[in-house]
C-alpha cells in the first residue's frame, strides 16, 4: 500500500516530534506526523514539569524561535517557581508543575487544528533511501509513504523494554507498545546504536496521603509566564510537598537490591547520572542518612500525586515496602509502579550540526534518539530538525546556533563534536558564556531569526521590538535621573541597589518582566562587554570551514588519534575540531594552516 507523497515525514509525537512538526507545517511544507497512538501526543510520561536549571531557558528559546511548548506550559500550569532567585542571573531559571492532562490535550489540538499537518497512525518500522537520500517509510501495518525528508524521533519506543523486578515487557511506556523493527532496519542500513535507561517513580494516592509530616512548598504569586507571547498567566497554583526517605528506608532497599534489574544484569543501557534511581543512591552514597523526596501534583483532575526522587526497577512489593517507610507515606496507595525502561538510541555522532543525518541525507533525527533525557530538551532538538529539514526543502542555508548564541546552541554542538555515553542532560555549566544566555533575554537573541525563516508572525516581531524600545526609555529615564550624586543609571550598578529601589515614578508604567531585563543589562554590563570580546577573539575559529571532502590522511603532522577522530566526526569548522575530545592543540594548529593552504588553493 502506498500514500502520495508528502513534503515531510515526523516519527513520534512526543515533545521532539511536536516542535518539528509544527515547525514545518507552519511554513506551509504538507507534513505527515506518524505515532503510535495520537492520543498519546504530548504525553508527559515521567515528571509533570516543564522547566528547571538551564531547561527553563531551552522553553524560552524554544518559544523565542517560534516553538509551542512555552504556550503549552503557559495554558496548563498548576505551580510556577523561579529557580535561584537569591543566586545570580545566569543560574536562574523558571519551572513549572504541569497539569500534564491539560497539556497533552492542549499538545494534541494544537497539532490537529495546524494546517498543512496530518495525523496517522501507525508504526514505523523502516526509513527507506532513493538515490542514498530519505526517501520515506515503512510501515507496521504495510503503508509506503514518500517524502522529500523525514524526521526521527522515536523518543523510549525504539525497542523500548520495561523492568519492574523479575517482569519484564516490550514497551515504550508502561502500557504501552514498543516501536519493534525499525532499530533492526537502521543497523542493517549502517546507523550506529546503543542502548540506555531511564525510569520513573511510583504514583500515588493524594487522599492517602499525611501531608501534616511533610514540608509545603508553593509556587510564585504571580506566576511568569514562559512565552513571550504570554502576557499574564491565570492559573491555579496547587502546592508541593518535600518528605525524606531514612535508614529503614536504605535497609529495605539494601536488602532486596538482588531483585533489581539493574544490579541483576537485566538492564545493560546506561541510566542517567544526574537523576538516579533510588536504589542507585542508596549504593552509590552509602553514609547519606536521607534522600529528599518532592511529591507533585500530577493535575487538578487527579488523585495522582508523582515521587520525584523514588525511581526505581524493584520489584512492586518491594516498593510498596520502602514507600510506606518514609514520613507522610505509611499508608500510600500505588496507583503506578515505578518501573525502568531501556531503549535504543542512535549515536548523535553521526549527525551534522543541523541534526541531518551523515549516514542518510535528508534524515534529520531529534530528541531522545539521540541519546538526551528531559522534555526539554527534546522539544529544542526538535525544533531545529524541524527549522533545518524545512530549510532543506526550500533550499536555503540551514540554521546552526553557536554555542554563544543559545543554550540550544551548546546541546547540539555537545552531542554531534562529543557524542554521549550516558542520557545527556542539559546545566548551566555546559555553558561558557551563561550570562549572555539567561532566560529572559531569548528573544532578542533568537525571535530576529525566527522572523528571517518565516516562523515569527507580526505580533511576535512588534513585540519584541516594543520591549527594545522599552528598554532604551527605561536607560534614557534613569540617565536623567538622580540618586545620591549619581545618575541613577550609574547608581544601579551598584550591587546592593535595585531598579525598584530608586522610587522612580515613571518607571511604574513598565512591565516587571522588561524593567528586569532592562536593570540586568545595566548591572552586568561590563561582563557582557567582557564576554562579546571573548566570543569575537573566537569567531574565527568558528568561522574558518572545514570543507566536507576535506582530507585528513593528506595532511603531514596530525597524529593518528586526532586524523580518525576527525574522520568520524568530520566538523565543519575548526572551533568543532577544537572541542572534539581526544583531538591535540599540535594537531589543530598543524590542521589550521592546512585548510587555509586549500583556501588560497
Amino acid at each position: 500500500m502506498s500514500m502520495s507523497e508528502y513534503d515531510a515525514i515526523v516519527i513520534g509525537g512526543g515533545h521532539a516530534g511536536i516542535e518539528a512538526s509544527l515547525a514545518l507545517s507552519r511554513e506551509g511544507f504538507e507534513t505527515l506526523l506518524v505515532t503510535q497512538s495520537p492520543d498519546t501526543i504530548g504525553r508527559m510520561s515521567c515528571n509533570p514539569s516543564i522547566g528547571g536549571l538551564a531547561k527553563g531557558n531551552l522553553v524560552r528559546e524554544i518559544d523565542a524561535l517560534g516553538g509551542e511548548m512555552g504556550k503549552l506550559i503557559d495554558a496548563s500550569m498548576i505551580q510556577m517557581r523561579i529557580l535561584n532567585r537569591r543566586r545570580g542571573p545566569a543560574v536562574q531559571a523558571p519551572r513549572a508543575q504541569a497539569d500534564k492532562f491539560s497539556y497533552s490535550r492542549l499538545a494534541k489540538e494544537t497539532v490537529e487544528s495546524e494546517p498543512h499537518l496530518h495525523v496517522f497512525m501507525d508504526t514505523v518500522t523502516d526509513i527507506f533511501p532513493e538515490n542514498g537520500r530519505a526517501a520515506g517509510i515503512v510501515t507496521e501495518r504495510g503503508w509506503k509513504i514518500t517524502a522529500r525528508t523525514v524526521v526521527l524521533t522515536t523518543g523510549t519506543f525504539m525497542d523500548g523494554r520495561i523492568f519492574i523486578g523479575e517482569y519484564d515487557a516490550p514497551a515504550g511506556r508502561l502500557g504501552e507498545g514498543a516501536a519493534i523493527g525499525l532499530g533492526d532496519s537502521l543497523r542493517a542500513r549502517g546507523f550506529h546504536t546503543g542502548r540506555m535507561k531511564t525510569g520513573t517513580p511510583a504514583r500515588v494516592r493524594k487522599s492517602s496521603l499525611d501531608f501534616e509530616k511533610m514540608e509545603r512548598q508553593d509556587g510564585d504569586d504571580p506566576m511568569e509566564s514562559f512565552s513571550f507571547m504570554t502576557d499574564t498567566v491565570s492559573r491555579p497554583s496547587l502546592p508541593c510537598w518535600i518528605t525524606y526517605t531514612n535508614e529503614e528506608t536504605h535497609r529495605i532497599i539494601r536488602e532486596n537490591i538482588g531483585r533489581s534489574p539493574l544490579y541483576g544484569g537485566k538492564i545493560v543501557g546506561k541510566g542517567p547520572r544526574y537523576c538516579p534511581s533510588i536504589e542507585d543512591k542508596v549504593v552509590r552514597f552509602p553514609d547519606r542518612e536521607r534522600h529528599q523526596i518532592f511529591v507533585e501534583p500530577e493535575g487538578e483532575g487527579t488523585e495522582e500525586m508523582y515521587l520525584n526522587g523514588l525511581s526505581s526497577s524493584l520489584p512492586e512489593d518491594v516498593q510498596r515496602a520502602f514507600i510506606h517507610s518514609v514520613p507522610g507515606l505509611e499508608h500510600a496507595e500505588v496507583i503506578r509502579p515505578a518501573y525502568a525502561v531501556e531503549y535504543d538510541y542512535l549515536d548523535p555522532l553521526d549527525l551534522f550540526p543541523t541534526l541531518e543525518s551523515k549516514l542518510m541525507p535528508g534524515l534529520f533525527i531529534a530528541g531522545q534518539t539521540n541519546g538526551t533525557s528531559g522534555y526539554e530538551e527534546a522539544a529544542a532538538q526538535g525544533i531545529i530538525a524541524g527549522i533545518n529539514a524545512a530549510q532543506l526543502l526550500k533550499g536555503e542555508p540551514p540554521v546552526i546556533l553557536s554555542r554563544s548564541e543559545a543554550y540550544i546552541g551548546v546541546l547540539i554542538d555537545d552531542l554531534v563534536t562529543k557524542g554521549t555515553k550516558e542520557p545527556y542532560r542539559m546545566f548551566t555549566s555546559r555553558a561558557e558564556h551563561r550570562l549572555l544566555l539567561r532566560h529572559d533575554s531569548a528573544d532578542r537573541r533568537l525571535t530576529p531569526l525566527a522572523i528571517q525563516i518565516g516562523l515569527a508572525g507580526k505580533d511576535r516581531e512588534e513585540r519584541l521590538q516594543r520591549k527594545e524600545n522599552e528598554i532604551k526609555e527605561i536607560s534614557a529615564i534613569l540617565k536623567s535621573r538622580r540618586s545620591g550624586g549619581k545618575n541613577c543609571y550609574e547608581k544601579l550598578r551598584e550591587p546592593e541597589v535595585s531598579i525598584d529601589s530608586l522610587g522612580l515614578e515613571e518607571l511604574s508604567s513598565y512591565s516587571p518582566a522588561v524593567l528586569s531585563t532592562a536593570e540586568l543589562d545595566i548591572k552586568y554590563a561590563g561582563y557582557l562587554e567582557r564576554e562579546a570580546r571573548d566570543i569575537e577573539r573566537s569567531r574565527k575559529n568558528e568561522n574558518m570551514a572545514i570543507p566536507q571532502d576535506f582530507d585528513y590522511d593528506g595532511v603531514d603532522g596530525i597524529s593518528s588519534e586526532s586524523k580518525e577522530k576527525l574522520k568520524a566526526i568530520r566538523p565543519l569548522s575548526i572551533g568543532q575540531a577544537m572541542r572534539i575530545s581526544g583531538v591535540r592543540v599540535s594537531d589543530i594548529a598543524v590542521l589550521s594552516v592546512a585548510v587555509r593552504s586549500r583556501e588560497r588553493g
